[in-house]
């Protein structure tokens, strides 16, 4: 005789709804959630406890199986991991903030008269600029410091280039700075040997250390400006492109009070003072704060023409910038780096810095291997070198949106031959099949969408040019979010804490009211952050538009 089994097979909802619900802090449910997991799942609700993810599903799923006493209806509205910008100027930014905005300006003309007019409203002091392009002029050269001298000739001045490798002085700021011209003038420009008051990289250096001397409040307010603007980003996580211990520790400060919630990666300046902060504390990490590399620069910006280029520049055959310091410098740097297991994060823009940056590295890491060092900004390679970032596991540490903002000039500094290896994102990418993304803020926007807009479209933000920028080098949208997120995370030995929306890591995401995965173009550069949370805690939030 025949036993039958009799199986019954009970709806899910009556399964989940016969176990007890367990209590979390938050639930976000109803919306579209990307993960960005390694299968680059969706889910439609995650349960958040103690400022870590518990679990993502669908909305009937983590509803019955949590309960909290917030809740969070999305309907319908979009969610990612937290925005990371793997290379930004975070203080830099906040300071900026309180500066002489120059960014839209067209002409020297209207600098003159946006300086005056801030003189006369602050009659002391330094008189302190950032922003300006003489590539957006009419008059595409650089200005020159007569008129400054004449309006002031006793209060010194200082305008920085939007790039930061170049400013402007007039001769009362060259004379407190104590700058000696004779010894700089590689760094220096000069009409019939006659000082224009341009100085470029390690001369510039030198009058910005005699300009700024900020008061603790000061860099505090800086900071919480910097954080403010990031939130409204959607920016939860942000490397800190080269920074003094001074402000790491008053980061370190404020951080532990709960005035700074954003997620720093600082890099340390090389100076005596960073090696100390090295030998002293190691790897430092806490929740909030990680100092585990040292920022170098190989070169100077290809728009100054600062950037060391094999081959002279196309427009200045005179010139083909230069390597900044001596190789006992960068030897001192990466040899301490390397023993105390920190990243080296080497500056390096023009194809000859690239491959000297390259060189330098392979010396060090020999092989195959995960300590991660990169190159930050990797704007112009030549094609004999592409595969030494693949070969040694070196990082192109990019920013997306750089290619639209020097498109209108790019070719003129390089010819169209050294252009095809110009901002070659898709290539980099290929070499270790992954890519970070961040913005260099402030020298473009605080927004990251803007660089997710170029990196697929290859177009600046007002959809120029037809057809892209060089589109053979565009990235796919997933690829485009990976470098904004997990692989931004991937680049600061962060991957298995945030970059992605799974159980046990920080709930840092952020809400839009656009799926940027599926969204047409403008759809995409009219795309808004609705909130922003770090740790599962809301930092940021506009009406949700229901």
């Amino acid at each position: 005789m025949k036993k039958f089994v009799l199986i019954i097979l009970l709806p899910i909802t009556f399964i989940f709804g016969c176990m007890k619900k367990k209590t979390v802090d938050l639930i976000v449910f109803n919306a579209k959630i990307y993960t960005v997991d390694s299968l680059f799942s969706t889910a439609e609700a995650v349960a958040i406890a103690q400022g870590k993810f518990v679990a993502a599903g669908t909305t009937d799923e983590i509803l019955h199986r949590f309960k909290a006493d917030k809740m969070l209806d999305l309907k319908g509205k979009t969610v990612y991991p937290g925005f990371i910008d793997a290379h930004s100027h975070f203080y830099g930014y906040g300071l900026f903030a309180q500066r002489i905005d120059l960014t839209a300006t067209t002409s020297f003309e209207e600098i003159l008269d946006i300086v005056k007019k801030w003189a006369d409203e602050n009659p002391e002091g330094w008189i302190i600029g950032r922003g300006w392009d003489q590539n957006k002029w009419k008059q595409t050269e650089y200005p020159d410091n007569q008129l400054l001298n004449e309006l002031f000739p006793d209060r010194p001045v200082m305008l920085t280039r939007v790039d930061g490798h170049a400013v402007l002085v007039n001769n009362k700021a060259l004379e407190i700075s104590g700058l000696k011209l004779n010894e700089n003038k590689k760094f220096a420009i000069f009409k019939k040997d006659r000082f224009t008051g341009i100085l470029l990289d390690n001369a510039a250096d030198i009058v910005k250390d005699a300009a700024n001397h900020p008061a603790d409040e000061e860099i505090v307010r800086a900071l919480k400006v910097a954080q403010e603007e990031c939130f409204k980003s959607g920016l939860t996580t942000i490397c800190d492109a080269g920074q003094k211990v001074r402000f790491i520790e008053i980061m370190d400060k404020l951080q532990q009070k709960g005035e700074l919630k954003i997620r720093i990666y600082a890099m340390l300046d090389p100076e005596d003072e960073s090696v100390r902060f090295i030998n002293e504390k190691g790897i430092f990490r806490t929740g909030r704060l990680t100092v585990r590399a040292i920022k170098l620069y190989a070169d100077g910006a290809l728009g100054s023409r600062g950037a060391c280029l094999l081959m002279p520049y196309s427009d200045m055959p005179e010139t083909k910038g230069s390597i900044l310091f001596s190789n006992d410098f960068y030897s001192k740097y990466c040899e301490v780096a390397y023993a105390s297991n920190y990243q080296v994060c080497m500056h390096a823009i023009g194809d000859s810095a690239n491959r000297f940056a390259l060189t330098l590295f392979a010396g060090f890491l020999k092989t195959s291997n995960d300590r991660r060092w990169r190159i930050e900004h990797a704007q112009v390679i030549n094609e004999a070198d592409f595969g030494m970032f693949g070969k040694y596991n070196i990082i192109p540490s990019v920013q997306f949106v750089h290619a639209v903002s020097d498109m209108g000039w790019a070719e003129k500094r390089l010819g169209s031959k050294r252009l095809q290896n110009a901002y070659a994102y898709k290539k980099l990418m290929s070499q270790n099949g992954w890519i970070p993304y961040g913005s260099d803020f402030p020298v473009e926007e605080v927004n990251p969408l803007p660089g997710f807009y170029a990196a697929v479209f290859r177009k600046n933000f007002n959809g120029e040019p037809e057809g892209g920028f060089l589109p053979e080098n565009a990235v796919s949208r997933q690829e485009a979010l990976k470098a904004m997120t997990i692989w931004a995370a991937k680049a600061c030995f962060e991957e298995n804490d945030r970059g992605s929306i799974e159980s046990g890591k920080a709930a840092d995401f952020v809400v839009m009211d656009t799926d940027l995965l599926n969204a047409d173009e403008k759809q995409i550069r009219q795309a808004k952050v609705l909130k922003t949370f770090v740790g599962g805690e809301e930092v940021f939030s506009e009406q949700l538009n229901h």
